[in-house]
């Protein structure tokens, strides 16, 4: 983590005692791991911690906080009794469509905001940065703040961060994956965290809603480019149909890229107010994700990014296919060479 001014850091922590964190909206274990991990940390040293989110934990991933304290905006907490807090870190996300309801909370605010996160991708959220966009997981750089900062790990610290690095690595076989991601997840694991169980509550805790709602889903894909490109969609009716959650779609495009011979996969999934969120994903350097999702507001990382189209269906698909098939055939030409038609 040499890129992050962990003295600076530790000033400003060392400065303050009241602390507000929160976290991107569809909070992923990443997210709600490194929250829960940062909370330790500052606890540890004595300080007052609040977690706010602007959406409320997925049920499959309510395990991760079995002493709750994440709340939700509105839920548990007002934008009212925010109003005292000294320092507000984001956690992995740098854009301020991410931060849903808590957006205009952190706008209100007068807290010094703080941004830890390793997306590439950032909008001017007039903070101090301490990023890393080559770490695997925001989980991985919030461990390196506990040693920082001088404070243990305990156990249930150790689990919350096993789980945001371990997901956020595909469970260790993305190429992101590094010989220093598992040296952080064995000192993690020497901490008390537990792989076998973690495993076993992220992936082996399926409804029947969710595996009905994978396979519409799944039946859905389609291919184009000789079977480089695999998209597919999920939409409002298959929720009702199934009594799947909006989170049961967490990850189901990765099933995708398991297709002998896919580069690239797409999955929309329709919004309750309308449009669709999109998912973007490559196992290819020809295909920069982060990339074509700005092209659409959103961003991510290189081989992972997400994006919102407010528009019909048909032009969403025309739109958003024609720029990642595009994108994907201007990387196989190479620099200097015509793109294939």
């Amino acid at each position: 983590m040499a890129g992050i001014d962990w003295q600076r850091f530790s000033t400003i922590v060392g400065r303050h005692q009241r602390f507000l964190l929160t976290s991107h909206i569809r909070p992923d274990c990443d997210a709600l791991g490194s929250e829960l991990g940062m909370a330790g940390i500052l606890a540890a040293l004595g300080k007052d911690v609040l977690i706010v989110n602007g959406q409320a934990t997925p049920p499959n991933l309510q395990f991760i906080d079995p002493e709750h304290q994440l709340k939700t905006l509105d839920a548990h907490l007002s934008a009212d009794q925010l109003h005292d807090r000294e320092v507000l870190i984001i956690l992995d996300t740098s854009a301020w469509a991410q931060l849903g309801p808590m957006a205009e909370v952190v706008r209100g605010s007068q807290a010094l905001r703080v941004v830890l996160d390793h997306h590439v991708g950032e909008d001017d959220l007039a903070a101090e940065w301490f990023k890393e966009t080559s770490a695997e997981a925001t989980g991985r750089i919030v461990a390196e703040a506990a040693a920082a900062l001088g404070v243990r790990i305990t156990s249930r610290m150790a689990e919350a961060l096993f789980a945001a690095i371990a997901t956020d690595t595909g469970w260790f076989r993305f190429a992101s994956t590094s010989s220093a991601t598992l040296r952080c997840a064995g000192q993690l694991i020497d901490a008390g965290a537990r792989p076998a169980q973690i495993y076993a509550q992220l992936y082996e805790q399926d409804t029947l809603p969710r595996l009905q709602l994978r396979g519409r889903i799944l039946a859905r894909t389609r291919t184009e480019l000789d079977g480089r490109l695999a998209y597919t969609a999920v939409f409002r009716d298959d929720f009702a149909a199934t009594g799947a959650l909006p989170s049961d779609t967490e990850d189901v495009v990765n099933l995708t890229l398991a297709v002998a011979g896919t580069q690239a996969a797409v999955i929309f999934v329709e919004q309750p107010a309308g449009g669709y969120k999109i998912s973007f994903r490559s196992r290819t350097d020809k295909l920069d994700c982060n990339a074509v999702a700005k092209s659409f507001g959103g961003g991510g990382h290189k081989a992972a990014a997400g994006a919102f189209v407010g528009l019909p269906w048909e032009q969403a698909q025309q739109q958003v296919l024609g720029a990642v098939r595009g994108a994907l055939q201007a990387g196989e030409a190479g620099p200097g060479r015509l793109q294939s038609s």
